[in-house]
């Protein structure tokens, strides 16, 4: 009888690496699954950009409130 040596898979070899948990392999793998490197880089990097805008919107939509405020006399 041969024994073939049974390789474990990419997961079970990067689980412990990473120091990660299964569901979180998976929740990468599902979100850049198909990048290269410098993809997952853009993809990261857009992700901070809409970050920094979104909070830039709500400070502009704060301030504008305000001045709503203002004009109305309501301060």
């Amino acid at each position: 009888m041969v024994h073939e040596t049974v390789q474990p898979s990419p997961r079970r070899r990067a689980e412990p690496l990473l120091q990660v948990a299964e569901q979180t392999y998976y929740r990468w793998r599902n979100q850049f699954g198909g990048l290269k490197a410098d993809g997952a880089k853009r993809l990261k990097d857009l992700k901070r950009e809409n970050a920094t805008l979104k909070r830039l919107l709500a400070d502009a939509e704060l301030e504008k409130a305000a001045l709503k405020e203002i004009a109305r006399g309501n301060f």
